[in-house]
C-alpha cells in the first residue's frame, strides 16, 4: 500500500477571482507536521471533442492563444458552464466551434491536465455521425475548422507542429479507436 502524505489545510484565501478563474493561497500542514505554502487555481471544468466524420479524419480548430501569442491546431474544447452536465457543454461546443451535431457521443475519459497548480479537469468525448448544420460561432471566437486525416495530425504533432496537450492526447486516443 502506498504512503499517505496527504497535507491538510490550515488557512485559504483567494488571490484572484475573474470570470474564468481563481487563484488560491493556502498554508498546509505537510505529513511531517511542518508547514508550507500552496498556490493553485481553481478552474469550472471542460470538455475536449474528437469529431470524427469518418473513420480516418478528425475535425480540428485553427485559431490564436493569447497567452502565448500565436496560433494552434486543436480539437474543439470549451468550458463547463455551473450546472451544465459535460455532455452538453460537448454538444453545445461542437455546434459552436465548428458547425457540426454528432448523431452518436461516447465518454471517453478525464484529463487532469495540470495536477501540480490546478483542479482542472477536462472531460474527452468521441462524437461521430456528423452533420454540418452552419457555424454560429460566438462574438469572441474567431476559428477556422479543418478537416485532417489522423495520419497528417499525428505526423503533425511529431513534426512539433501541434503542441497542445489535450489535443496530441486526443488525437492518440483517435488513433488508437481506429485500429481497434
Amino acid at each position: 500500500m502506498p504512503s499517505d502524505f496527504t497535507e491538510k489545510p490550515l488557512t485559504s484565501r483567494a488571490v484572484y477571482s475573474g470570470r474564468l478563474l481563481t487563484v488560491k493561497e493556502d498554508e498546509v500542514e505537510l505529513p511531517d507536521g511542518g508547514h508550507a505554502r500552496r498556490e493553485y487555481v481553481l478552474h469550472p471544468g471542460a470538455v475536449v471533442i474528437i469529431p470524427m466524420p469518418d473513420a480516418d479524419t478528425l475535425l480540428l480548430e485553427h485559431q490564436f492563444r493569447y497567452p502565448l501569442r500565436r496560433h494552434f491546431l486543436e480539437l474543439p474544447a470549451g468550458k463547463i458552464e455551473s450546472g451544465e452536465p459535460p455532455e452538453e457543454t460537448a454538444k453545445r461546443e461542437l455546434l459552436e466551434e465548428t458547425g457540426y451535431r454528432a448523431r452518436d457521443w461516447s465518454f471517453l475519459t478525464t484529463l487532469h491536465p495540470c495536477v501540480g497548480y490546478s483542479d482542472e479537469r477536462i472531460e474527452l468525448f468521441l462524437a461521430r455521425d456528423l452533420a454540418f448544420e452552419g457555424h454560429p460561432g460566438e462574438d469572441d471566437e474567431f476559428i477556422e475548422t479543418v478537416s485532417m486525416s489522423i495520419d497528417d495530425a499525428l505526423a503533425r504533432i511529431f513534426a512539433r507542429e501541434i503542441t497542445e496537450a489535450k489535443t496530441i492526447l486526443g488525437v492518440l486516443w483517435a488513433d488508437r479507436l481506429r485500429r481497434a
